[in-house]
């Protein structure tokens, strides 16, 4: 499970913030809590804030760090880098501070694995234009208080510590180790246990950009693990969308023939259920946006609850009923239907889940631009009043939201540019 992501130097945010799923001393909502070796963790973390607040580059760094992890032994290869070859992801730092521009953008993440005895790790690194400056990886057993570390790397200084790892693979990694190459994931190609572990905790983690029109029709087209094969499978997604539309009976699948070398491709229609028993079949790009959206969330969700994976969502009230959006958290929230505790961090503009008592405040952030362009990250449980006292779990928390109480909405003015002179 996901502990704490922190970044910095990144986009509109020039300083650091740190996304926090532990959970704090409130007294709401006490069942959401997981308790995992010591930490006790939260399944959900929803992030709020206006349009251009900056709320999407949280998602947006966490991907960024999850790409360079997993991709970073194609960086800077020169031999092998062709117009096919994966590219290096630009870092984009604060652009609206000349010094920022120059400066390292920073990631970090603290996280446990519970199927390797609960041990815990840090991992992080630092990156300016020339590539990784710092990197490190520490963790701790269960039992213990302090990390230790495995290794850690900084380029300026001209340190490079691997004590940590196995003593055979510490020469290869010497002689192997670029500027843009991680030691992660240098290590996971040479198949070190402890750089694996980490490489694979970041490839189980699962994003979805409902904002971005092109991966929205992507995502919709991609069917679930053993959909076409597997009828069972079938059936597990139709009661699935027939919970938001009781005429969802079934699919019908054809594949379409395709040519050698090309993946098989599959024509979906969705069957309906009509009057007289009868039946409607409708190709899946003319069932609704919401329909679509719905089909497209169920592989991701699926695979967070089976695996007690992580799951990331830009916008995900986006074109979904506040109730769906409801049953979709409750989900997550619920440990009957969480047993192996799958997180959801999610950005959304849907107040609605502010009003009914579904979240803690420790699960409920906010995003704030500043007039010098900057975003900053806050938990509603941190905010405090004008008297300087704590926000009270018995506020109208929808309400003072929208009233600007806790900032992190647009700051608005009338369209007068559309009045006649």
């Amino acid at each position: 499970m996901l502990i704490q992501f922190c970044f910095q130097n990144y986009r509109s945010f020039k300083e650091e913030a740190i996304l926090d799923l532990t959970a704090t001393r409130t007294t709401e909502c006490t069942n959401h809590i997981v308790q995992i070796g010591n930490e006790k963790l939260l399944p959900t973390a929803a992030i709020y804030g206006a349009n251009a607040s900056g709320k999407s580059n949280v998602i947006k760094a966490f991907r960024f760090m999850r790409k360079y992890v997993l991709n970073s032994l194609f960086y800077g290869d020169e031999e092998t880098i062709d117009e096919s070859a994966i590219q290096k992801p630009a870092r984009d730092p604060f652009l609206f501070d000349e010094g920022s521009r120059q400066q390292e953008s920073s990631f970090e993440v603290y996280f446990i694995l519970e199927q390797n005895n609960l041990r815990s790790y840090n991992y992080g690194f630092t990156l300016d234009e020339s590539g990784v400056v710092e990197e490190w990886l520490n963790t701790k057993a269960k039992t213990a208080r302090e990390y230790k570390s495995i290794f850690y790397r900084n380029r300026k200084e001209q340190e490079l510590d691997l004590s940590g790892l196995p003593a055979k693979i510490q020469e290869n990694i010497r002689v192997s180790l670029e500027n843009e190459t991680l030691i992660v994931s240098l290590g996971a190609k040479l198949r070190v246990e402890q750089c694996k572990l980490v490489r694979d905790w970041f490839q189980s983690v699962n994003f979805a950009d409902f904002g971005n029109p092109f991966e929205n029709v992507l995502l919709s087209s991609i069917v679930p693990d053993g959909f076409v094969e597997n009828p069972a499978v079938q059936k597990k997604v139709a009661d699935y969308l027939a919970a938001f539309d009781p005429t969802i009976t079934g699919f019908e699948i054809e594949k379409v023939p395709h040519i050698d070398g090309e993946p098989e491709k599959i024509k979906l229609k969705v069957l309906h259920r009509m009057i007289e028993r009868l039946s409607v079949s409708l190709p899946m790009e003319e069932e609704s946006d919401g329909t679509q959206k719905m089909f497209a969330l169920y592989r991701v969700l699926q695979r967070a609850l089976d695996n007690g994976s992580l799951l990331v969502i830009d916008e995900l009230n986006a074109r979904l009923h506040p109730l769906l959006v409801r049953n979709f958290l409750i989900t997550f929230l619920d440990p009957k239907n969480n047993p192996h505790h799958a997180q959801l961090i999610f950005t959304t503009h849907d107040t609605w889940l502010l009003a009914n008592d579904l979240l803690r405040r420790d699960e409920i952030w906010f995003t704030d631009k500043g007039l010098n362009g900057a975003t900053t990250l806050s938990s509603l449980v941190d905010f405090v009043d004008q008297d300087g006292d704590k926000i009270r779990k018995d506020e109208n928390f929808e309400k003072n939201y929208l009233l600007g109480k806790y900032r992190a909405i647009p700051h608005l003015r009338r369209f007068d540019i559309l009045q006649e002179d």
